[in-house]
């Protein structure tokens, strides 16, 4: 693993936190520029897209994470809770279940898919 200790990663985190989301973006790019298959930098690059409003980019970055990490469930809850902000409830269900699947007591997957499948 270690990809943690990327500066660009770690910058862009930080960037991410205090709001200042273009230039985290740079700083995830970078990262990207340097290391295409980081699944962190797509995560994170995904994340910021969401909280911008570009979602398809948005979904774009974290299905590409989660292909990069399919045993991440961090990752794959962050598409479904995004697929689930855009009404892509069956997407979003999907994940859930698989996230459930790999992560049976996973709080945030449970709490979501039970509130997925409520009748309305």
């Amino acid at each position: 693993m270690g990809s943690h200790d990327n500066p660009h990663l770690e910058r862009g985190i930080a960037f991410k936190i205090e709001g200042r989301y273009e230039e985290a973006i740079t700083e995830f790019k970078l990262l990207l520029s340097e290391d295409p298959n980081s699944s962190d930098g797509h995560h994170q690059l995904g994340l910021v897209y969401g909280f911008i409003g570009l979602f398809d980019e948005s979904l774009e970055e974290l299905r590409h994470a989660v292909t990069l990490a399919p045993t991440r469930v961090d990752m794959r809850n962050d598409l479904a809770l995004t697929y689930s902000m855009l009404g892509m409830y069956d997407e979003a269900k999907q994940e859930f279940e698989e996230v459930l699947r790999r992560d049976p007591s996973n709080k945030r997957a449970l709490e979501s898919i039970a509130f997925l499948t409520e009748p309305s």
